[in-house]
């Protein structure tokens, strides 16, 4: 009697608490943690949960889980992803006085996330070493010479990205799996759209529930209608002359949809560029469409006068208000879209010397 109602004990428990398999686990130390008290632990942008440094400056940190979870340690100003897997019993060491060398042992995934590690600390240090040299080059120089310097390290700093866009997209191939996809969402936009795009299709049925890769899932489906060869949206606004005027009006001419405004400087310093654009190749089916994040009619159209901006102009003058730039998803100006003359996007934010290249290339 008494070994049936142990029996029935056990299986009352089994059912009412976590087994080994329904939890992630992760434990180590932290060697000369300095001020660091505390590991922090987020997926995505979201903070999951922080655990003390106790004797040792050891940590543990458990979680109910039924499949793989993509996280990342957050160490003082560092942050380590790991991927900790139900059954799994991840040990994380990391020395703050030489923070790139951590050690994780236990699990498969984890190592193969520090193997891609180099990769992802190379790009980074050549986007601040080009971002240090390019302030350092523009120090006293005119509006005209930062553009041309501009343009030579965008041109530089996408050559080096693209290289880091394939190690990315050979890594997930390698690994078809969470630390694969941690790879891919490391990737730039503005770089390597394309990737990101078919990586999200190829994973679109695949590591549900999980909140990183839903996340990643819905910014990629946000960056597609933005993407190259998608069909731009509507434009529907008035001129400063109150005549009403819809991009599809354009429809049959390539088109740079300009976002920008009389109180934006980079905007201005480019003006000289679209209107020299402007005027070489206007009568070869291109124009401009001026869409403007004014909120005061007297200086959008001092603005329009001053800069000469002979092509069609539009404004709701409500500024970062205006549903003009909800579609576009404008976070910044300037901002711009070249489009076909069936309204499809070819280019985006092309400036300088590379929005003449491309229409050069395109329309002569």
């Amino acid at each position: 009697m008494r070994g049936l109602f142990l029996s029935l004990l056990s299986a009352v428990y089994a059912l009412s608490s976590c087994t080994n398999s329904d939890v992630i686990h992760v434990s180590g130390h932290i060697d000369n943690p300095g001020n660091v008290k505390v590991v922090a632990f987020y997926e995505g942008d979201r903070k999951l949960d922080s655990v003390f440094l106790a004797d040792g400056n050891r940590f543990t940190f458990e979680r109910e889980a039924t499949q793989p979870r993509l996280l990342s340690l957050a160490i003082g100003n560092n942050k380590y992803p790991v991927i900790l897997s139900p059954g799994e019993k991840l040990t994380f060491v990391a020395d703050m006085h030489q923070p790139e060398n951590y050690t994780v042992e236990g699990s498969g995934l984890s190592t193969a996330l520090k193997d891609f590690a180099p990769y992802k600390r190379r790009k980074e240090y050549v986007q601040d070493s080009l971002q240090g040299a390019f302030a350092k080059a523009t120090l006293n120089k005119s509006a005209e010479e930062i553009e041309s310097l501009r343009f030579d390290y965008l041109a530089e700093f996408k050559s080096k990205l693209a290289l880091y866009t394939r190690q990315a997209v050979g890594f997930a191939k390698a690994q078809p799996n969470l630390a694969g996809f941690y790879a891919i969402s490391t990737l730039d936009p503005d770089v390597a759209e394309a990737e990101i795009l078919a990586y999200a299709e190829e994973i679109d049925a695949k590591f549900p529930d999980n909140r990183y890769v839903s996340q990643f899932k819905e910014e990629a489906k946000k960056l597609k209608r933005l993407a190259v060869g998608q069909p731009a949206p509507n434009i529907a606004s008035f001129t400063p002359n109150n005549k009403s005027v819809n991009l599809s009006d354009f429809r049959g001419k390539y088109v740079l949809v300009d976002f920008w405004a009389s109180w934006c400087a980079p905007c201005r310093q480019e003006n000289p560029n679209i209107v020299k654009q402007y005027q070489a190749f206007k009568d070869k089916n291109f124009t401009v469409l001026g869409v403007s994040l004014d909120n005061n009619p007297g200086s959008w159209m001092r603005a329009i006068e001053d800069d000469k901006l002979e092509w069609m102009q539009v404004s709701d003058l409500q500024a970062w208000s205006s549903s003009l730039i909800t579609d576009y998803r404008i976070k910044a100006i300037p901002t711009s879209y070249l489009l076909d003359p069936d309204g499809l996007i070819i280019a985006k934010n092309l400036r300088g010397k590379e929005l003449e290249r491309f229409l050069e290339k395109t329309l002569n």
